[in-house]
C-alpha cells in the first residue's frame, strides 16, 4: 500500500534531487523511498547518539585527521551567532568535555 507524503524542502535540494532522478532513470518517490529504507536498516545497526551529536557528527575532525575548516548542516549554520558568547569560548574544547561527561563519567 502507498500513500501521499509532503514535503518542505530547500528549492535548491528539490532541483538537485530531481535532476538525479532524472538521470537514474527512477522516480523521486523511489529514491526517497530507498533512502529512507536504508536509514532504518542503518539505524538498528548503528549506536544511537543524541539529536545534538547526530547534528554535528563529521563537523569536527578526528584527532588523527588533519584540522581544517568544520562545515556545518544548513540548520546548525542559521543558528551561528544567535546567542552571545564570550569572544574567548572554544567550542571544541567545551564539545570535548561535554562528551567526556556523557561517555566516560558515570
Amino acid at each position: 500500500m502507498t500513500t501521499k507524503l509532503t514535503l518542505t524542502l530547500e528549492e535548491s535540494v528539490i532541483d538537485q534531487a530531481k535532476k538525479y532522478a532524472a538521470e537514474s532513470g527512477k522516480s523521486l518517490s523511489d529514491i526517497v523511498e530507498s533512502y529512507l529504507k536504508s536509514l532504518s536498516t542503518k539505524k538498528q545497526a548503528k549506536t544511537k547518539f543524541s539529536p545534538l551529536i547526530e547534528e554535528l557528527r563529521g563537523s569536527a575532525p578526528l584527532p588523527t585527521q588533519e584540522i581544517s575548516t568544520p562545515s556545518f548542516s544548513s540548520k546548525v549554520s542559521k543558528l551561528k551567532g544567535i546567542l552571545p558568547v564570550d569572544e574567548n569560548f572554544d567550542y571544541k574544547k567545551m564539545l570535548a568535555e561535554e562528551l567526556t561527561k556523557k561517555h566516560l563519567d558515570k
